[in-house]
C-alpha cells in the first residue's frame, strides 16, 4: 500500500437547496437550517407528496452562456455550474497541466427528465416530425461528463456511472481509483440531478416512498426519528477535484483531506428495499476501511444515507454496527444532511462528500436535524439537532441506491 498513489480533494462546488455557495450554504448547514419547502417548479396540488429541497437562488447564467443553457437538461445546468465552482476552488490553471491526464466522472441518477416529459408532449401535441434534434444528447446522463470536458478541454478518462442514489459516490470512487492506477492525475468527480419535476414526484408518489408531511415541510426530512414517514426529494449538484498527492503538493494546493478507500458491494436482494439485515452496505464500509487501512475504531464521524424512510434508516444502523463492531458504532457521530437539504437521488453522494471534506478540514459536523423522538431500532449517536465541534481524523460516506447499490467513500486527514 506504501506504494500506491494517494487521491486527495483539492476543489469544492455544489449547488444544494441551502444555496450555491459553499460557504453560505455550509454555514447554513451547520445552524441546522432547513431548504425544504412546498413545491413552487410545477403545480403539485394533486400529488400525495408536495414538499422539495429545491434550488431556489441558482442563477445560471453566472457559468453557462444562454444559447447553452437552451441545449441541456437542468441536471447539466447543475452539474457544469458545480464543476466550474470545484475548479475555481482547486485554483487549477489548465494552461499548466497535461489535458491528457485530466477527466471527468459525474453523473446522474435519472438524468433529462425535463427534456423526456417537453419532448413527449411536443410529440403528441405536433407529431414526431417536430422532435428536437437535440433530444437524445440533453436527455443522456453521460453528456454532463461531456460538457465538462468540453468546458475545460479534458481529454483523459471520461465516463459516467449510474447507480440511482449510490450515483454520486460510485462516480468518486471509480474517479479515484483512476488516479491511483495512473490513469490520471486530476479528475472532476460528483453527481447531479434535476427530478422535481411531474414525472420524478410522481414516481416516488407511486412508490409511496416521499414523506407527505406537507403541512410543516421544513420538518417532514427526519432521519433515525421514530415518526419519518419517507424522504423529501432535493436536487442540485456536488462535484469534487480529486488530484494525485505529489500533484498537488507540486503546484501548492490546498488539500481538504485524502479520499483514501472505496468499497462496493451489492445487496442481490431487492429492487427497491434493502437488504433487511443490512448485510451489503456493512460489508462495503468494511472495503472502505480496508482499502483506506483505517481501523473501524478510528472512524470519528459517518455521513450516513439516512434517508428518512423507515427501512433505510433502520438497516443503516444495523449496518453500522456489523460494520464497526458495536463498541465503535456507538461511539462514533453519525450524521443525515438530508434532514436539511432532502434526498438529492444521484447527487447525494457528491454534495454529502462534499461536507466530508469539510468536515475533516474545519473539524466540525453538521448535524441530524428534526431528530426529536428516539427510534429504539435506530440507537446510535446522530448529532441531533445542533452541529458539533469534533477533530475528524477519517469518516465514511455511505449511500445506497435502488437495485441492492452499496457505495462507500473513506477520507481521512492529510
Amino acid at each position: 500500500m506504501s506504494d500506491r498513489r494517494r487521491v486527495v480533494v483539492t476543489g469544492l462546488g455544489w449547488i444544494t437547496p441551502l444555496g450555491c455557495d459553499l460557504e453560505g450554504a455550509w454555514s447554513r448547514m451547520l445552524r441546522g437550517e432547513s431548504g425544504v419547502g412546498p413545491i413552487t417548479k410545477f403545480d403539485a396540488s394533486a400529488f400525495d407528496s408536495r414538499i422539495a429541497g429545491e434550488v431556489r437562488d441558482f442563477d445560471a447564467d453566472r457559468f453557462i452562456p444562454k444559447k447553452d443553457q437552451r441545449r441541456m437538461d437542468p441536471f447539466c445546468h447543475y452539474g457544469l455550474a458545480a464543476a466550474k465552482m470545484a475548479v475555481a476552488n482547486a485554483g487549477i490553471d489548465w494552461s499548466r497541466e497535461d489535458l491528457t491526464r485530466a477527466g471527468a466522472l459525474m453523473s446522474s441518477g435519472i438524468g433529462g427528465l425535463h427534456i423526456l416529459f417537453q419532448q413527449t408532449k411536443v410529440f403528441y401535441d405536433r407529431g414526431p416530425s417536430r422532435f428536437s434534434p437535440f433530444m437524445i444528447p440533453q436527455m443522456i446522463t453521460n453528456i454532463l461528463p461531456g460538457l465538462i470536458a468540453i468546458e475545460f478541454g479534458l481529454r483523459g478518462p471520461n465516463f459516467a456511472v449510474v447507480s440511482a442514489c449510490a450515483t454520486g459516490t460510485h462516480s468518486l470512487g471509480e474517479a479515484m481509483r483512476m488516479i491511483r492506477e495512473g490513469r490520471a492525475d486530476v479528475m472532476i468527480a460528483g453527481g447531479s440531478e434535476a427530478a422535481i419535476m411531474e414525472l420524478g414526484v410522481g414516481g416516488f408518489c407511486a412508490m409511496r416512498a416521499l414523506s407527505t408531511r406537507n403541512d410543516d415541510p421544513p420538518r417532514a426530512s427526519r432521519p433515525f426519528d421514530r415518526d419519518r414517514d419517507g424522504f423529501v426529494i432535493g436536487e442540485g449538484a456536488g462535484a469534487l477535484v480529486l488530484e494525485e498527492y505529489e500533484h498537488a503538493r507540486r503546484r501548492g494546493a490546498r488539500i481538504y483531506c485524502e479520499l483514501a478507500g472505496y468499497g462496493a458491494t451489492c445487496d442481490a436482494f431487492h429492487i427497491t428495499a434493502p437488504d433487511e439485515r443490512g448485510e451489503g452496505a456493512a460489508q462495503a464500509m468494511r472495503l472502505a476501511l480496508a482499502d483506506a487501512g483505517v481501523p473501524a475504531d478510528q472512524v470519528d464521524y459517518i455521513n450516513a444515507h439516512g434517508t428518512s424512510t423507515e427501512l433505510n434508516d433502520r438497516c443503516e444502523t444495523m449496518a453500522i454496527k456489523a460494520a464497526l463492531g458495536d463498541t465503535a458504532a456507538r461511539r462514533v457521530a453519525v450524521s443525515s444532511t438530508k434532514s436539511m437539504i432532502g434526498h438529492l437521488l444521484g447527487a447525494a453522494g457528491g454534495v454529502e462528500s462534499i461536507v466530508c471534506a469539510l468536515a475533516i478540514h474545519r473539524g466540525v459536523v453538521p448535524p441530524t436535524i428534526n431528530y426529536t423522538t428516539p427510534d429504539p431500532d435506530c440507537d446510535l449517536d446522530y448529532v441531533p439537532n445542533q452541529a458539533r465541534e469534533l477533530r475528524v481524523r477519517a469518516c465514511l460516506k455511505n449511500s445506497l441506491g435502488f437495485g441492492g447499490h452499496n457505495a462507500t467513500l473513506c477520507f481521512t486527514a492529510v
